[in-house]
């Protein structure tokens, strides 16, 4: 008895519309997170360009944000150019309305330790000599460190090793006075004819960076320069000289205070 064949099924030539089907959900799924994500990056941008206009003050809070364009309609001005010797800005803060206390001998000693350790750190033990005497605590900027050669006006890169010493010595209300000092070679320029006006221009110039960027008080602040007068080495050798050419930071204590005019 001869079996029964089953007839050919046929073929189903539509399959591939599910694997379409499947493929454009999964591409619509992509778009619709990608619209969403640049939805929230765009929030996001407008929040920030909104908090950097009133940082800058170009709207005030709850304002509209004013649109912004990318390239100017008035022409662009040349930056001007900066002095060389404010181009790094000081560190300096105020301290208006601050309480100051009166610096003692202990007080003298700590600010010594102090800077001595921060300008070990710093390997500038050889640009500040330190002293502690009868008239209080001397901190002596040697000419290497902070000033060119025949030159009043401090170097760019003082800036760091000044700030640090203004910040601890600015803190006390005893009188600052702030000495300039010269070697015994004669100068003759236009600026400076001789080791006076050198030596006192380097003073009140130190003494002008206190005023402007430390809050010093100006009436317990004064400036005077010696020229090569009051020497602390004998001028003989270059080395001696060097250390000459400087300008004194004196904390007066009490009984230099009465010493002095």
């Amino acid at each position: 008895m001869a079996l029964k064949r089953e007839p050919e099924k046929h073929v189903n030539h539509e399959r591939w519309l599910v694997s379409y089907g499947d493929f454009i959900t999964l591409l619509f799924a992509v778009f619709v997170t990608l619209y969403a994500m640049s939805q929230t990056d765009k929030k996001k941008v407008e929040e920030v360009m909104q908090s950097l206009q009133q940082s800058f003050g170009m709207v005030t809070a709850g304002a509209p944000t004013p649109k912004i364009n990318v390239i100017q309609s008035k022409p662009i001005s040349i930056i001007p150019t900066i002095k060389p010797e404010m181009s790094v800005a000081p560190s300096g803060r105020s301290r208006s309305g601050q309480a100051r206390t009166r610096a003692e001998e202990k007080d003298f000693r700590q600010i010594k330790s102090s800077i001595e350790a921060y300008l070990v750190k710093q390997g500038a033990q050889n640009k500040v000599d330190l002293t502690i005497t009868r008239r209080g605590l001397i901190v002596s900027l040697k000419e290497a460190g902070f000033f060119d050669s025949g030159q009043a006006q401090i170097k760019q890169s003082a800036y760091e090793l000044i700030n640090t010493i203004a910040e601890v010595m600015t803190q006390y209300n005893n009188p600052l006075r702030i000495e300039g000092h010269t070697d015994n070679v004669p100068i003759s320029t236009a600026q400076f004819p001789s080791n006076w006006e050198l030596s006192t221009t380097r003073a009140t110039n130190v003494l002008k960076y206190l005023l402007k960027y430390y809050d010093a008080e100006p009436e317990k602040i004064s400036a005077t320069g010696y020229g090569e007068f009051r020497p602390v080495a004998d001028n003989s050798t270059p080395e001696n000289r060097a250390k000459n050419r400087r300008v004194d930071m004196v904390l007066l204590s009490g009984e230099g205070e009465r010493g002095e005019p």
